[in-house]
Parts: C-alpha cells; sequence; structure tokens
C-alpha cells in the first residue's frame, strides 16, 4: 500500500498582480500543482477578495503522475477574472490529495523578482 502524497484542500492567502510591469516580461502569478497519484485530479479554484463576491469553483484536471502550472491571469469564470491592482486569496480543492505551491514574478522594476512559497495545507 503507497502513501497518499499531498492534502485535497490548501489556501493561498496573499495574491497580488501589479498593474503595470517594466521590460520584456509580465508580472504574473501561477499555481503550481504536482499529482504523484496515478488518478486523475479534479480540482477547483475559488479567489477572494477583500471587498467584491468570490469568483467560485474554477475547475480544471491535473491528470495522473503530472504536474500543472496555472496562470492566476487565466482563471475565469463566467466571464469574472481576477483584476490586475487588487489583493486576492485563494482556496484550491481537489478530489484527491495533490501538492500545491504558488509562485510570483514582478516585473515591475528592471531587476525581476521571482517570489515562490508553499501553499497551505487544510
Amino acid at each position: 500500500m503507497s502513501k497518499e502524497i499531498g492534502a485535497k484542500q490548501w489556501i493561498i492567502p496573499d495574491g497580488f498582480t501589479p498593474v503595470r510591469s517594466s521590460g520584456a516580461l509580465e508580472s504574473h502569478e501561477a499555481i503550481c500543482i504536482v499529482n504523484c497519484s496515478a488518478s486523475k485530479a479534479t480540482v477547483s479554484v475559488t479567489v477572494y477578495f477583500e471587498d467584491e463576491s468570490p469568483i467560485g469553483e474554477i475547475t480544471f484536471a491535473v491528470d495522473g503522475q503530472r504536474t500543472k502550472h496555472v496562470r492566476t491571469d487565466t482563471l475565469e469564470k463566467d466571464g469574472a477574472k481576477i483584476p490586475k491592482g487588487v489583493p486576492y486569496a485563494m482556496k484550491v480543492d481537489s478530489d484527491i490529495p495533490i501538492v500545491v505551491q504558488y509562485s510570483r514574478m514582478d516585473a515591475t522594476q528592471a531587476e525581476n523578482t521571482l517570489m515562490t512559497t508553499m501553499a497551505y495545507p487544510v
């Protein structure tokens, strides 16, 4: 019997994409997921804001024993997207255990910054 790797629910409390970027790179953020299981994972993202209703249950699949990198600027539900320059947070749910990492590319200055951190497993 193999041990399941990961959790079914993850929280990313700090999201923010700047309005402007400088140079050739564009500031962006991504949810990075690894599914170590042989089974396909059905993943759902809910986006929370300080003073707006959530954008919820944006669903996609991550095949078994695969990784998926989802830029947050591509997340959309019924025409609603994450606006630039607005703080947000995300909840990532999966029907099977997965591992979630969060990355931010800040290209607001000539000296670009890449930040990455593990999401919080619930």
